[in-house]
């Protein structure tokens, strides 16, 4: 089957991307491995799609950014028997080198491509310069996360379900005070996350 997306790029002072993909493809069955390849060219890639229902596994690094431990890091996490892997900010750390954001891409694609990678943002993606550039653009640009289908405004947090499990990805460099967008979205979304799991409970009981 085929699934349409959006192509995107940006520009950032004296750099511009390449074309970017964005595509949402699904329903998808769990446990299974799904093959596939962007605009009908290129490397084929397999993704795995996690359990669903426990038990389930999470890989969580941090800060990988390019240094000489990050392949070693990478590996690390390839050879544990995990489902879903979370990245809770400070990827690339491109801090303002744009290609460092095409470097990192490729260093993570064997991880990225085959199962969920699912990121948010720290201090070293928001790049932002005063009058010129907006903060987050090349985050923003790059890791498209499932905000939409949470009810948040921003890629900058978001939240989802896996094998009965909520996460909840906050944007520790986005506005969090009691007046913010994301607080009120967080609040929102607590109180459903915890309706539905009274009603299975109940359901269950």
């Amino acid at each position: 089957s085929v699934a349409e997306g959006e192509t995107t790029s940006y520009s950032y002072i004296f750099y511009s991307s390449g074309k970017i993909h964005h595509t949402v493809i699904g329903p998808l069955e769990p446990n299974s491995v799904y093959f596939y390849r962007c605009g009908g060219q290129g490397p084929e890639f397999q993704l795995k799609t996690p359990p669903a229902q426990f038990p389930i596994t999470f890989a969580v690094a941090g800060d990988l950014g390019q240094t000489g431990w990050t392949k070693s890091t990478l590996d690390h996490i390839d050879q544990c028997k995990y489902d879903v892997n979370l990245i809770p900010g400070d990827l690339s750390y491109a801090d303002y080198i744009q290609h460092r954001w095409d470097s990192f891409g490729r260093l993570v694609q064997p991880l990225a491509s085959a199962k969920p990678f699912m990121v948010t943002q720290g201090n070293h993606e928001v790049e932002h310069i005063p009058l010129l550039k907006d903060g987050f653009l090349s985050y923003n640009s790059r890791w498209k996360m499932p905000f939409e289908e949470s009810g948040s405004s921003s890629n900058l947090y978001y939240s989802f379900e896996v094998a009965g499990a909520h996460i909840v990805m906050l944007g520790s460099y986005d506005d969090y005070d009691v007046y913010s967008e994301q607080y009120k979205w967080l609040k929102v979304r607590w109180f459903q996350f915890l309706n539905t799991s009274m009603s299975r409970i109940l359901n269950y009981a």
